[in-house]
């Protein structure tokens, strides 16, 4: 073999050792949301609670270590039915703490701290560690936010996208499937970058706009967006603006105030839940449309209206898809006469 041959095959092996991720070391210990976790092995069994974490198990290729999962907002994405079909779904929304300690989970995955935190729907992390259950929240959830103020929570400081990855990051260290988790973590800050094209061409017409999540009944005020939270990084990511000033993740506001602000687009969100009427999106469409405040909007008349996945104004694997979906819908408003 040629020097120069045996140089590049060198270069490149050296380059593919670097690129395969070390193996966890047991015992692990990892810092989460202010408690320290440690992991002797890799969890034979996990609960989640929550959509997000489920889904990033699956993509994970953990299908196999769920017993149970909890939480949703939207039904799993085709990909992972065949996982999904597999597990038991122990509720549709909060389950009771029996529920999932009756599964014996090495680890309790958990999307929001409000169902698993210090004032838990579902229990606090107190109550599962005393069983040796430690309970794992998405960063995103608990880094530069105060879920002790607000409905559900108040952002201290814009929703960073590290959160995010690290979420998966840590899950795949977890569970020792570092090369898997580094690879999805790639993935989606390709599909990021992808998104962000006409950045400054919506920063120059300063487009604006809400999210609408739900509402606890048609004729009171919607849950939107607050101005730091998850969706708001969508929106500054694709130069959009957010009209909603409030720091709180997601506060009430009313439609008169919404309709003063007269945002340039409507985001609204489709679930399979059936938790608030305004769950269902038709219904959603059929208010805006029918309502004397709302109808006047400039976004209902143009029907500038984006629907996306509930789960994707969440910190979640579908959050990258929701962000598409909303950049080329703004593409599309953009160049409309």
């Amino acid at each position: 073999m040629s020097l120069p041959r045996l140089t590049l095959l060198m270069v490149t092996l050296g380059f593919c050792a670097q690129s395969l991720a070390a193996p966890t070391r047991y015992p692990l210990t990892l810092e989460n949301c202010g408690l320290p976790l440690t992991f002797a092995k890799a969890p034979d069994k996990a609960v989640t609670i929550g959509q997000a974490g489920t889904e990033m198990l699956y993509e994970l290729g953990l299908g196999e270590r769920l017993a149970g999962t909890s939480l949703w907002f939207n039904d799993v994405l085709p990909r992972f039915k065949a996982q999904n079909d597999k597990v038991e779904r122990l509720a549709d929304n909060d389950p009771s703490f029996e529920a999932v300690i009756g599964k014996r989970p090495g680890l309790v995955a958990v999307q929001l701290e409000w169902m698993v935190g210090k004032q838990g729907v579902v229990g606090t992390r107190e109550q599962f560690h005393d069983l040796k259950i430690p309970t794992y929240i998405l960063p995103s959830d608990c880094e530069g936010k105060d879920n002790l103020v607000g409905a559900d929570g108040t952002r201290l400081e814009p929703f960073r996208i590290d959160t995010l990855y690290k979420s998966v990051e840590q899950l795949a260290q977890i569970f020792d499937v570092q090369d898997r988790g580094r690879q999805v973590v790639d993935e989606l800050k390709a599909r990021l970058a992808k998104a962000l094209a006409n950045v400054d061409r919506n920063k120059a017409k300063d487009v604006s706009a809400v999210f609408w999540f739900s509402s606890a009944d048609l004729d009171i005020d919607p849950y939107v967006a607050g101005r730091k939270g998850i969706p708001d990084f969508m929106l500054n990511s694709l130069g959009l603006r957010n009209i909603v000033a409030s720091d709180e993740e997601w506060p009430t506001v009313g439609w008169e105030t919404i309709a003063k602000a007269n945002p340039n687009i409507l985001v609204i969100a489709r679930m399979d839940r059936r938790r608030f009427p305004a769950d269902d999106y038709t219904r959603k469409l059929a208010f805006l449309k029918s309502d004397p405040v709302t109808r006047n909007m400039d976004a209902v008349k143009n029907d500038r209206i984006v629907i996306i996945d509930a789960d994707a104004m969440q910190a979640s694997l579908r959050m990258f898809t929701g962000i598409e979906e909303l950049a080329d819908a703004a593409d599309r408003f953009n160049k409309a006469p």
